[in-house]
């Protein structure tokens, strides 16, 4: 995850579509740096900085953003929230502190699903992310029209500036992605048919049954149908199903018929047979 393929680099949303990010206050640039990464992480290119500490624009936020500027090229510096979000027709404060104010609280699957909503009557949308030190004071609040908890420990709340971005980042991109379809562990090998893996199972269960593994008789059933499940949870190949019996065959082959790995034609080692002269 840590890797990104250069060659896959397109683009998953329209420039400026999705919510609106806006950083009120952030102390340090690397802070902004990583937060714009966790943007572009999930197509969200709408970053806005107001009155950020360490000024902007910030070469400790570029290089923290492992590239994310290249991308997010506009960023807008503000001096007070209300001119930030002034375009904006919905804004969400994120707060995990109870705040002595009556608005309505949601969870960042709620806000990104009524977003989408939103987006699709042609209405923009912003979050607004408080510094690092204390996050957003009531009065930044108070211009939100809900506040966006998310659901975290609640012995243990914090949650730092860039995984907070993140956070509202995956959620908005997962809704608006359809789910991929899982990914055979087996994909391009032909899986065994039922007959080839009916046998094998067979074949090792005469060799348990030679074995007295499938031992006493009453219990066997129950552990034929145990050992079976497990391999069938396998989704075997053909190859596998061939692999497994031929392990069977060679552990049940008489120890005279075997030959050392080292000793076996092409290995280097000398071969020796029952007729040789070892010494």
């Amino acid at each position: 995850m840590a890797g990104t393929d250069r060659t896959k680099q397109q683009t998953v949303v329209k420039a400026n579509s999705g919510p609106t990010v806006i950083l009120v206050a952030p102390q340090l640039g690397e802070n902004v740096g990583t937060a714009a990464r966790a943007m572009l992480n999930f197509g969200l290119t709408d970053l806005r900085l107001v009155r950020p500490r360490d000024g902007w624009p910030n070469a400790y936020a570029v290089k923290a953003s492992s590239g994310a500027f290249d991308q997010i090229r506009t960023v807008r510096l503000f001096d007070r929230t209300e001119d930030a979000i002034a375009d904006l027709d919905r804004v969400y404060a994120t707060t995990a502190r109870r705040r002595d104010l009556i608005k309505p609280t949601v969870t960042p699957q709620t806000a990104m699903a009524e977003a989408r909503d939103m987006e699709q009557t042609g209405a923009r949308v912003g979050v607004l992310f408080g510094g690092e030190r204390s996050g957003l004071n009531n009065d930044d609040v108070t211009l939100a029209h809900s506040i966006l908890t998310v659901p975290v420990n609640p012995s243990f709340a914090s949650i730092n500036l860039a995984q907070a971005v993140l956070l509202l980042s995956y959620e908005y991109f997962r809704q608006t992605e359809n789910a991929e379809p899982r990914i055979s562990a087996t994909d391009g090998e032909e899986l065994a048919p039922t007959g080839e893996i009916v046998g094998f199972y067979e074949q090792l269960e005469r060799e348990l049954d030679t074995h007295n593994f499938l031992y006493p008789p009453e219990k066997r059933p129950a552990m034929v149908r145990n050992i079976r499940n497990l391999f069938q949870r396998a989704n075997l190949t053909l190859q596998e199903v061939r692999t497994l019996r031929g392990i069977v065959s060679a552990l049940v082959r008489p120890p005279r018929e075997r030959v050392p790995y080292k000793e076996r034609p092409g290995r280097g080692g000398k071969q020796v047979h029952e007729n040789d002269d070892a010494s």
